[in-house]
């Protein structure tokens, strides 16, 4: 019996293309028949199966739609507090973090003698700076960088290594760990640093951490204070501090004039390196004036090796020498003895800094009889000529008086009192100025004030002394009497030498000057104000009291024959000066001293040397100070080509036959 098959379910071929021709189209070839017959999927009741549908997927789109709208409204109110609320906070700290700014110093003027050789001059330098922010572990790699830059740079900087650790770990973008460093030491840092980089990066490419801890480390250009000469004439210069300010001297008086202004720079930077491209805001510096001094250098130099081997050879505390130009008050030298080295200032002893030639004070001794002199010539009360007894003593006040060795009594001319500088011989001269001793106090007062003892030079130099001058009425008994011979009144080298000036300029005292003028950055030279003159005796008193000085030097029995140079008429004085000690307190030891001008009949040139407390030796000042002033006024003249005395000196008397 015939088996009975199901009936096959007929698969609907593909449709026809629409608007085929003839309503023919290319046969598709039939479904080949499966070798055997697919399972039947089993439904209950052995119904069709139904097809599967896929789920709606407008849900999902939902939530994803919600999601991205909250993650768009966080960024939107994060954008709003940054753009607006909080926008001149971030834009500030941006700004900050981003541009640096610093001082460019401006270029410190010279300082040059009157030729216009350098005696203070600035060179290239570098102030080392850093930026601590790189010096963290997030930005420099190493955990301990600050410590370890520090022990790299100290050796080179000649500084603490622990003071640059503290700087380095501050917190800030910036911090100076020297000033004014030169080229050598930071091309030494320069070449250290790229050592560092070189190294971090070969680090970074085999997959380290590339740590660089000098990447913070910085220059900004200076300028460096220098003495070309060294030591010359540093009492006069003085000299510039760490911070390149004039901390004494003529750095320190004339400073506003030398420093000129500083300029400052704003600059984009990015991981310790500037951004060209971000724009730069600069006011630039402008230099200070240069300043021409009234200083020879030459005749500093001679003046300084002088002094500093007569002081060795004296075993003297200090000494200084004085050069003006006797007609116009011009310095041409300022010495002082032991000096400094202003290039090296912690070799400098404490004691030497400044100038002691016009911060010392102290009693000038019998280089003072001059302006006695000068008084008892001027009011009349004796000529050169004049006889003055002097015995072996005298009796005023509560002192007995004598003279520097024992003698028997002098019969002297007033041009013998001072050519011998006779203590007695002065007293009785002075005595004459008044009816009483009080009147002529008053009148030998008012000249030593016209001198310009008690009163600043004019120089206007920082620590300068104006000495010590008591009003007559507050004399002691004894200083009526020593005041005229030098003795309980005070003055400084310059104003000592500015007496024998005075007198060579036939009278007129002309305040002495160190500046010339100046020359500012444009190159405008401008010359210093005329210095002030004075008339303090007639110029019949000032030849006559320069004849007298002649005689100290030119007369066998004057006290300054070691000042003699041939070819030349010299006036000087010799002083030998009890020294009041400002340790010990009261009187200890001697200030020798000697003064004078030359060519005596036509002054050019005064030189005046002091020395402290020689110990060793003579300490009278003709023996150790008149050799000085002779080498020294020997070197001047020649240097400014003076030339030599046309006449004899007139031999003016110096003592008297008393049966005459």
């Amino acid at each position: 019996m015939p088996s009975k098959e199901p009936p096959r379910r007929r698969v609907p071929g593909p449709a026809r293309p629409r608007g085929a021709a003839g309503g023919q189209g290319r046969p598709r070839p039939a479904a080949r028949r499966p070798s055997s017959p697919a399972p039947r999927a089993r439904t209950p009741r052995n119904r069709p199966a139904r097809p599967l549908r896929l789920g709606s997927p407008r849900p999902r789109l939902r939530l994803v739609s919600l999601a991205l709208t909250l993650v768009m409204l966080a960024f939107v109110v994060r954008l709003l507090q940054v753009q607006a609320v909080d926008a001149n906070a971030y834009a500030a700290r941006a700004k900050e973090n981003r541009y640096l700014s610093y001082t460019i110093s401006a270029e410190r003027g010279e300082i040059t003698d009157r030729s216009g050789i350098a005696l203070a001059t600035s060179v290239d330098a570098y102030d080392i700076t850093a930026d601590p922010s790189m010096f963290t572990p997030e930005i420099s790699k190493a955990p301990d960088a600050p410590q370890q830059a520090a022990a790299l740079l100290a050796p080179i900087l000649g500084a603490d290594a622990s003071e640059l650790t503290e700087k380095l770990s501050k917190k800030g973008r910036y911090t100076v760990l020297a000033r004014r460093q030169t080229p050598q030491v930071w091309n030494q840092i320069k070449d250290l640093k790229s050592v560092f980089a070189e190294k971090a990066a070969k680090d970074k490419a085999a997959g380290g951490a590339g740590a660089n801890v000098l990447a913070g480390v910085f220059q900004e250009s200076t300028t460096k204070r220098v003495y070309p000469n060294g030591g010359l004439a540093a009492g006069i210069l003085g000299y510039v501090n760490t911070d390149g300010k004039g901390a004494g001297g003529l750095e320190s008086q004339l400073d506003e004039e030398l420093a000129g202004e500083d300029g400052k720079i704003k600059y984009a930077q990015s991981g310790g390196r500037r951004v060209p491209t971000a724009g730069t805001k600069e006011v630039p510096a402008v230099a200070g004036s240069d300043i021409e001094l009234t200083i020879d250098r030459d005749i500093q130099w001679a003046a300084q090796q002088a002094i500093t081997d007569q002081v060795k050879k004296s075993k003297a505390d200090r000494g200084y020498v004085i050069v003006q130009n006797t007609r116009t008050g011009e310095v041409l030298a300022m010495a002082n003895a032991p000096g400094f080295d202003p290039n090296d200032l912690s070799r400098a002893d404490a004691a030497s800094l400044g100038n002691a030639a016009l911060q010392d004070v102290y009693e000038p001794g019998s280089t003072s009889k001059v302006m006695s002199m000068a008084a008892v010539l001027e009011e009349g009360a004796a000529t050169p000529g004049t006889h003055v007894t002097v015995p072996n003593r005298l009796h005023r006040g509560d002192r007995l008086f004598k003279d520097d060795i024992d003698h028997p009594t002098w019969y002297l001319t007033l041009n013998g009192v001072l050519a011998k500088s006779s203590n007695i011989g002065t007293i009785l001269a002075t005595g004459e100025l008044g009816r009483t001793q009080a009147e002529a106090n008053k009148v030998l007062y008012s000249y030593l004030r016209k001198f310009g003892i008690g009163s600043p030079t004019g120089l206007d130099y920082p620590g300068e002394t104006p000495g010590i001058l008591a009003k007559p009425e507050d004399w002691s008994t004894s200083q009526q009497y020593t005041i005229p011979f030098g003795q309980g009144l005070s003055l400084n080298a310059m104003q000592a030498a500015s007496i024998y000036s005075t007198i060579a300029n036939g009278g007129v005292r002309v305040a002495p000057t160190l500046v010339r003028g100046t020359k500012g950055p444009d190159g405008h030279f401008k010359a210093a104000a005329a210095a002030e003159r004075t008339r303090v005796v007639s110029e019949k008193t000032a030849k006559s009291l320069a004849a007298m000085l002649e005689s100290v030097v030119g007369d066998e029995e004057g006290t300054g024959t070691k000042a003699k140079i041939p070819g030349y008429r010299v006036a000087g004085k010799t002083g030998t000066a009890n020294r009041v000690d400002p340790v010990r307190g009261g009187y200890h030891g001697y200030t020798a001293s000697f003064a004078g001008f030359a060519p005596a009949d036509n002054p050019q040139i005064t030189v005046y040397c002091a020395i402290q407390n020689p110990t060793k030796g003579s300490y009278f000042g003709g023996q150790i100070c008149g050799p000085i002033y002779k080498q020294v006024m020997e070197f001047a003249l020649k240097t400014l080509q003076t030339p030599p005395s046309g006449s004899k000196p007139a031999r003016l008397p110096v003592s008297f036959n008393p049966g005459e």
